[in-house]
């Protein structure tokens, strides 16, 4: 995984040093990087190497062109002597009690079936109630705020001895959170990521509760897990907000997952009623 310098590191040195280290991790040339931003290999060379200062609107097309997250955007702006552009309102403000609103709306309209909200560092900031049936049975200890949404799924108290092809999905999530962090370089994503792939891995497969009675070919990696004695499965899709003008917004994400065979849809509905 690369190493891109600290943001302490980029504001003694400049922006230079930590531009370079975003190109190299996108495996970006120069070149391809200048066409992109409708400026020269030559010029992207001096900025990297401290010998021009670029101004906040080419750093902010650089950022743009590279996909750096919001958050470090901010970062590349401090480093170029510019002040941050991007707020970072706490989602409690009355500031997004819009957005807030939305959220609750967006995940209770999608019941019966489970849908969460999770930041940066997948607490979980919105949960409708087919989330809180699957949590049905989780200690106490792993319920209490804020919930981690990763944590619960792969503590060997949470869900995991209840997923049945859990290694399929703690792959999956794993593979996941290193693409992020690969990403975003957050170091506390990085202590929750070594966390809960140290967990143990429970042995899900003594005990499974009743096959399908028809063999269901799936369109994507469901988690197949057990409630209450039966077996349902779901397909988790993730969406996030386009252009987000706003840190916290940036690093929200709605998490769904869908029935992934008709039993399963089924029972959710009567579940419901």
């Amino acid at each position: 995984m690369t190493t891109v310098p600290s943001r302490t590191a980029a504001g003694a040195d400049g922006v230079g040093p930590l531009l370079r280290a975003w190109r190299e991790q996108r495996r970006v040339s120069q070149l391809e990087l200048a066409l992109r931003a409708d400026s020269s290999a030559r010029h992207i060379s001096f900025i990297e190497t401290g010998r021009s200062r670029p101004s906040e609107e080419m750093v902010l097309r650089l950022a743009e062109q590279l996909d750096v997250p919001v958050r470090e955007r901010n970062a590349l702006l401090m480093a170029a002597g510019y002040a941050p552009r991007f707020p970072h309102t706490p989602l409690d403000d009355p500031a997004l009690d819009a957005l807030r609103d939305g959220i609750e709306r967006l995940i209770g309209g999608f019941e019966p079936y489970p849908a969460l909200v999770v930041d940066a560092m997948y607490d979980v900031v919105a949960a409708n109630r087919g989330v809180m049936m699957l949590f049905d049975g989780v200690p106490e200890s792993l319920l209490t705020p804020p919930l981690n949404a990763v944590r619960l799924t792969l503590h060997p108290q949470g869900l995991a001895p209840r997923i049945l092809n859990l290694r399929e999905w703690r792959g999956h999530l794993l593979e996941q959170m290193r693409r992020q962090i690969a990403l975003c370089r957050s170091e506390p994503l990085r202590a929750l990521y070594e966390e809960v792939a140290a967990f143990p891995v429970p042995d899900t497969h003594e005990r499974h509760p009743e096959e399908p009675d028809v063999p269901v070919a799936y369109f994507a990696l469901p988690m197949v897990i057990e409630h209450e004695g039966r077996r349902l499965s779901f397909v988790s899709s993730i969406s996030t907000f386009n252009t987000p003008m706003d840190v916290t917004v940036a690093e929200l994400a709605v998490e769904t997952l869908l029935p992934a065979d008709p039993a399963t849809a089924k029972y959710l509905q009567s579940w419901l009623s």
